[in-house]
This record gives C-alpha cells, structure tokens and sequence, in this order.
C-alpha cells in the first residue's frame, strides 16, 4: 500500500513539474514585461496592460498612480484619454455613415462643410482627411501639397471629420459616439466633456522622471472627435475584438479602412514606413502582420496593437506623457517587439 501511495506521489509531482515547464515555455513574455516595467531609466512607467489571443487574458496588470499626489494605485479597470486613438473611432464613425449613405469618401468637404474659407474644400476629399493626404495644417492655410500625394498627420482633419459627422446626423458627435459604444457593450467608454467631472485617471507631463500634472489634458469639445475619448484597457480589447472580426462594419468597409495609398513612418512601429488606412497603421510587409494606432500628448499614452494571423490583441494605456518626443513609446515599441517574438505568434 506504501509502495503504491509513494508511487502515485512522484507520479502527480512529476505531472505538475510537466505542466509547469509546460506552461512556462508557452509563456515566454509576462516575465520580460515584468522585467522591463521595472526599468526607471531614461524614464518610468505608470500604467496598464492588456494582452489577450482569442479572447482569452495572456496578461493584465496596472503599474504606478493614478493620482500621484494623493499616492492611489492604479488598477486594470481606470480610465484614460486615449488621445489620438481616438481618430480609429471617428474613421469608424465617417465610414458608419458611408454605409448609411450620408457620407460619400470621394466628395470634396465643401458638400458637407460650405462654410470652409478656403478654396481647396472644394479638391480636399473625405479620403483625404481620412488618411492624411489633404495637406491641410490649419482651416485657415493653405495646404502644403497637393491632396493625395503625401501624408501629414494632425488634428485638424479628424476635427473636421467630426463637424461632417454632426452635419450628416443631425446630432453632436459625443452622442453618435456614446450610442455605438453602447451598442457596443463598451460600459466605461465615452466622450470628453470640459466642465463636467468625469471618471478618470490624471495625467502628468514627465520631464526627466520629475512628473507635473496636466491640469487641462484637452482644451475644449471641438478637439474629442481627434483626441478626446476616454476609455481603459478592457473596453479598447472589445472594441479591437469587433472591429477586426466585422462585428462594427461590413466587409467592404472594413477593407476600405485598412487598404492604403499612402505611408508614413512612426517610432512605435519602427523606422521604415508602412500603410496608413482610415485612422489605423497597417503593417503588411513585415515578418508579422499587425495593425494599430497610438496617441500621445497632455499627459497621456495609448498604443494598441492587432495581429490578424494570431489573434492577439495588445493593449497600453498611461498616464504620462514625455517631454522628450523620442521617449514616449519607450516601453510601447519593447512590449511590441516582446510579443513579436513570443510564443503568441506561433500560429
């Protein structure tokens, strides 16, 4: 009976020392970000972290303060502005009316925004400001070439995409918006409104490790349709989860939004250029396809990448933003290439 009982022990620990050996050569990234959050120079990290593959959580977890001052954790479950993360939503939004037959991509913007001052809303095209190809820097200027032939990225097209929306709708953009995150099932995302107390982290500026507060992160309601949706880590996996598996727009449309013309190059996602569609980067020449989008600025990070092949979902959201443009995705471009070269892309 002892012999049987000694037998069946060193069976089941030999199972379990399996199982564990087995679970840590699967798992060959959650300790590489523990390792690397830690890392305080040249800057600190103070945010979340959201990794799944087909719906299933491969990690989750909330380093520094979402109040500095009063020293609050910060949890999984906090919001942040995404800041231009917040153009994705939008494009989705314009192409949402595309399908509802309101918003033509190939009509200049003079059909939907008379009131333009300038001549060129009537050769500037909804693609255009879709994709940053307008060449427009301010409403006011001239662009600085021709629409269609290069890419320069800013706020003021998404502005406008969020002025077309209201126009064709009928109704402000922070309900158009409201009511898809709704149907959506995205609980704790919405629009930014000054003035009204919302349910938030606070952001910091870091300049070298010394962080000061933002006190106002967003100037006012014209700039949410560019930079101003407030959402956490949990509600942009649901978001990344629909939209890529055609549960927020047709096929068609889907595919319009992640087709290019035009290239740009971004540090987040490496030194040479790749696709950029409607509100979403799309990188299709590397070993690894990927799609994404980053924000940045006013005391805030947001960085979500989507690899197709995989189905993993990586999402970063923080509350600081750094003085030193060349270190603001400083942990998002390391817990990219962490993931590219983990286990997870093993289809």
């Amino acid at each position: 009976m002892k012999q049987k009982i000694r037998l069946l022990t060193i069976f089941i620990t030999t199972l379990l020392v399996s199982c564990n050996s087995y679970a840590q050569e699967k798992d060959d990234y959650s300790a590489k970000i523990d390792s690397l959050i830690k890392t305080t120079n040249p800057r600190s990290f103070s945010g979340v972290i959201l990794i799944t593959q087909k719906g299933k959580t491969k990690y989750k977890n909330a380093f520094g303060y979402s109040n500095i001052e009063k020293k609050t954790p910060l949890t999984t479950k906090d919001n942040f502005i995404i800041m231009s993360n917040s153009k994705q939503i939008t494009a989705v939004l314009t192409l949402k009316e595309v399908e509802n037959g309101k918003i033509d991509l190939q009509s200049p913007v003079r059909k939907y925004l008379p009131d333009l001052p300038k001549s060129w809303a009537d050769t500037v095209t909804v693609h255009h400001l879709l994709n940053f190809s307008a060449g427009i820097t301010d409403i006011d200027k001239p662009l600085i070439f021709k629409p269609g032939s290069d890419f320069k990225y800013g706020n003021t097209t998404y502005i406008m995409l969020g002025k077309i929306i209201e126009k064709v709708t009928g109704r402000k953009y922070n309900d158009v918006a409201n009511d898809l995150f709704k149907k959506l099932k995205m609980k704790t995302t919405y629009c930014f409104e000054q003035g009204k107390t919302q349910n938030r982290v606070k952001g910091y500026q870091n300049t070298n490790n010394n962080l000061k507060l933002e006190e106002t992160p967003i100037e006012n309601n014209d700039k949410v349709s560019a930079a101003g949706i407030i959402s956490n880590v949990t509600d942009l996996n649901i978001w990344d989860k629909l939209l890529h598996n055609g549960k927020i727009l047709k096929p068609e449309t889907y595919k319009l939004m992640t087709t290019y013309s035009i290239t740009a190059q971004h540090n987040a996602f490496g030194k040479e250029k790749i696709g950029y569609g409607y509100g979403i980067r799309v990188s299709d020449k590397t070993p690894i396809k990927y799609l994404g989008h980053t924000g940045g600025g006013s005391g805030f990070v947001s960085f979500k990448v989507y690899f197709p092949e995989t189905d993993v979902d990586v999402v970063v959201l923080e509350n600081q933003s750094n003085e030193n443009i060349d270190l603001f995705y400083e942990f998002e471009i390391k817990i990219r290439e962490i993931i590219m070269n983990s286990n997870l892309m093993k289809k």
